[in-house]
């Protein structure tokens, strides 16, 4: 029996779950929000409600602990390979294409992400169950997003692909239904008898 033992074990060993969850936290703060199954994004919600807690005290301490929670990643979402010097010159890449500088995923979420949540006492992420399965094994997908990072169609209210594709095929349905050629076809179903 698994008594006082809390936490997901999520099918890994323990360093297997440690490095799942320190890179799934960074893939939050640097993007704002990510797809995962629902057990997974249970499990590192409490670690990012934390690390955003140390973000919002601001010592060096703090930082210290963020940074031995994570590591000091490097902020990245665009391919290396596409950096250019002029554009982004806080980015460095040596001759083999590998970066070596840049900016730090601990900076942003002191400088960036506590911020905006210094008046909440908590409850800085959400998740949001999606209608839809991974296609390998079913698992139910899920999107865990940072608080006042509304965006997608399924949050913002915004029309999806599949939405405007709907709507687009009862526009031309509406329209082939008052074209004049329409008429006759109408009549011909009516029944026969009357």
């Amino acid at each position: 029996m698994r008594h006082n033992i809390a936490g997901y074990k999520l099918s890994r060993d323990t360093e297997h779950r440690r490095a799942m969850w320190r890179n799934m936290a960074v893939s939050l703060l640097t993007h704002g929000q990510i797809t995962t199954t629902i057990p997974r994004a249970k499990s590192v919600q409490p670690l990012v409600e934390r690390l955003i807690t140390l973000g919002k005290r601001g010592t060096l301490h703090a930082r210290r602990q963020v940074i031995r929670a994570i590591g000091n990643p490097i902020l990245v979402d665009f391919d290396v390979k596409a950096i250019d010097p002029e554009d982004k010159p806080d980015y460095t890449i040596n001759r083999y294409g590998e970066l070596i500088r840049g900016p730090r995923v601990v900076k942003k979420l002191f400088d960036e992400i506590a911020p905006k949540y210094k008046d909440r006492q908590g409850g800085y992420t959400r998740i949001v169950r999606l209608a839809r399965h991974r296609i390998g094994d079913g698992g139910q997908l899920c999107v865990i997003q940072l608080v006042g990072n509304e965006e997608g169609p399924q949050v913002s209210g915004q029309y999806s692909r599949r939405r405007n594709k709907a709507n687009k095929r009862m526009e031309f349905a509406a329209k082939l239904r008052k074209a004049p050629g329409s008429a006759p076809a109408a009549e011909s179903a009516a029944p026969v008898g009357a």
